[in-house]
């Protein structure tokens, strides 16, 4: 149907043009809102009539009798006060639908984009919030490589951070460790450093002139030298481990870790910084509280809000602010920069997939070739809005307009727990706190649910159901249901709401059963599955034979209300590259939850009013036959893309 559209607009661009000259720069074609109104419908009768002085109706007419006879056009009428309604080939349109699903998927364009995604600081156990980014960055790269992009995913690395010195300034001044003593110290390390880092903002707090630590601290991450130098990089890179644990729990994959450190050690910002010197970008303070600081220089009415301390690139000690360095790594993101890192495998998983590195080391000459992209996506919260503006700035600043409009940032709102969902994972609440819609969380105080805490809590309340459901199941089959249904409803969760929403995880609402959830969807999908399973043991086409069945589809039965109810299904199925498309152009992946959930529950009315097993006529029921399959296909693509997986029962 999406090549129908394709083709409709190519024949109505031509008409206009042969009939009266120029039309409108893009002919729109759209899906009906309604059943009647044509499989296909388009309005430029009306946007050729401001122009041409004439009634829309007739402009309609015009186009509609000398339409060209494609081969699978049915008919085309006049609607309304002037669309044209089209009507397809309903057998044609169900064989290309099949086609389309039995194909492999798109190979990827030359046009490589990067999305930039997850970015823990390597200093404790990823929380909650994390989760989401890293959810909602994993399922715009699954998008846009079903898409036809070439993708490249990258989980950017600080490691030479404020958090990083000050888990470093625990370790050695709180605790009075070593980097031996530490290496002792019992995983998970992550868990560990979760609840140092919150010390350390209390030992700040008894004492204020403990933070002049972080200056010297920081200097040495930078250089990465002596004792602090070799202790952050065997800390960070044990932390970072832990979070690709975590994450994997999610199915989400990176192909690089740039780390922080890399980008002063190749000299990527000092290139970047004498660029900016050269283009008179940012200027030296040379007077007061900012003094020896270098800022960038920017025009307040564009950024009326921002802070002073916003502005900064390069502190007056010499050490370079977040933005400074994310200015560099922008420019090398786009190949913008002479100089590139050398690369070695971080790890691989157990499908072989590597995840590479940046390095100080040798490096790997057969290692890809990273960056260079045509367009760039950091997935950041909101709070970092302006810092992302300032980095796009930067690059304006340095001649490179055309790269700073395709730096795209997906912000998106926080994450917070309902008071339900909070207590029950141990999080203290006042009766104040209870009252309220939602519950904040901060790293800084130690106030907050670690990621592996909530994936562990659904698993364990997934596993009641599965234990409710299926009480012969062997523990690990139980197990690995229970582990299918906890990622799909908290992947699911991340995803459906708009992302400049606050999201509230709760328990009982991810993981139903019924309505806007992961396992309403695994479930319409196991139902449609188990009808493939029932008729195979019966006699009838099994899942493989139902897919060959439907590239020959006819859709042979008589036309009526039972019939418009089977074809607004295969309508809706025929839909979901335009809503994948959507979503991955909008960054609002809700569409993507949206149309999944609305097909789930399409199909759902549509198998309790039509039986396809005991339908007793064979034209029927071999449309039943191929309108399921069209749907387990359609739903197991829309699961993949948002990370759901489908498991064999529910």
């Amino acid at each position: 149907m999406e090549g129908f559209k394709d083709e409709c607009a190519a024949a109505i661009r031509e008409q206009v043009a042969s009939l009266y000259g120029a039309g409108p720069e893009k002919i729109v074609v759209e899906w009906p809102p309604q059943p009647g109104m044509g499989d296909l419908a388009s309005p430029v009768p009306f946007e050729l009539a401001r122009r041409l002085k004439r009634p829309p109706r007739a402009i309609a007419q015009e186009l509609c009798d000398r339409f060209p006879r494609l081969p699978w056009l049915k008919r085309v009428e006049v609607g309304g006060a002037g669309y044209l309604n089209v009507f397809v080939d309903r057998g044609m349109a169900l064989r290309a639908l099949a086609r389309d699903l039995h194909a492999p998927e798109a190979r990827p364009s030359g046009d490589r984009i990067i999305v930039e995604h997850t970015n823990i600081n390597p200093n404790k156990a990823a929380h909650i919030g994390h989760l989401r980014n890293a959810v909602l960055g994993d399922s715009l790269a699954r998008s846009l490589r079903f898409l036809g992009h070439e993708v490249e995913v990258q989980n950017y690395i600080d490691d030479t951070g404020v958090q990083v010195a000050d888990v470093l300034i625990g370790f050695r001044h709180i605790l009075g460790m070593g980097l031996e003593a530490a290496q002792a110290i019992p995983d998970p390390i992550d868990r560990f450093c979760w609840d140092l880092y919150a010390k350390v903002g209390e030992w700040y707090e008894a004492d204020p002139k403990r933070r002049a630590l972080q200056a010297e601290t920081l200097k040495s991450l930078e250089r990465r030298e002596g004792e602090i130098g070799r202790f952050a990089a065997w800390l960070t890179r044990a932390i970072v481990s832990r979070h690709l644990d975590t994450m994997d729990r999610l199915h989400v994959r990176y192909d690089l870790l740039p780390w922080e450190g890399d980008i002063l050690a190749y000299r990527l910002w000092e290139t970047a910084f004498a660029l900016l010197k050269e283009k008179k970008a940012i200027v030296r303070v040379e007077s007061g509280e900012r003094a020896g600081c270098w800022v960038m220089a920017l025009d307040e009415e564009r950024f009326p809000d921002l802070k002073e301390a916003e502005k900064i690139l390069v502190r007056s000690n010499g050490t370079v602010t977040y933005v400074g360095k994310d200015i560099a790594y922008q420019m090398w993101k786009f190949g913008l920069l002479p100089s590139d890192f050398r690369y070695e495998v971080f790890r691989r998983e157990p499908d072989g997939h590597a995840i590479w590195s940046s390095t100080s080391g040798p490096g790997d000459p057969a290692a890809p070739r990273f960056g260079r992209a045509r367009r760039v996506v950091n997935v950041i919260d909101v709070r970092q809005s302006y810092l992302q503006a300032i980095v796009a700035e930067g690059l304006k600043a340095l001649g490179h307009k055309e790269e700073a409009e395709r730096s795209v940032h997906f912000s998106y709102e926080m994450v917070a727990l309902t008071p339900q969902s909070a207590e029950r994972l141990g999080v203290p609440l006042s009766e104040e706190d209870r009252g309220r819609p939602y519950v904040g969380m901060s790293g800084r105080k130690g106030l907050g649910i670690k990621a592996d805490d909530l994936i562990d809590a659904l698993q364990a309340q997934a596993l009641k159901e599965v234990r409710a459901r299926h009480a012969d199941l062997e523990e690990a089959e139980a197990g690995a249901l229970a582990r299918a249904i906890a990622v799909g409803a908290l992947r699911y969760f991340m995803i459906k709401f708009t992302r400049n929403k606050v999201l509230a995880f709760d328990f009982d609402d991810a993981l139903s059963f019924e309505g806007e959830t992961g396992p309403y969807l695994q479930y319409a999908a196991v139902r449609a599955s188990g009808i493939f399973e029932r008729m195979s043991a019966s006699g009838g086409p099994g899942e493989t034979e139902a897919g060959r069945l439907a590239i020959e589809a006819a859709f042979d039965v008589p036309e009526g209300p039972e019939a418009e109810e089977h074809w607004a299904l295969a309508h809706l199925i025929a839909r979901f590259r335009e809503a994948a498309s959507q979503a991955a152009a909008s960054l609002e992946l809700s569409l993507l939850a949206k149309f999944a959930f609305g097909l789930a529950q399409r199909f759902n009315t549509f198998y309790h009013r039509f039986p396809v097993m005991k339908e007793p006529d064979p034209s029927w029921r071999a449309a039943r036959v191929t309108l399921t399959w069209l749907f387990l296909a359609q739903m197991r693509r829309a699961c993949s893309l948002m990370g759901i997986p489908i498991p064999d029962r529910m």
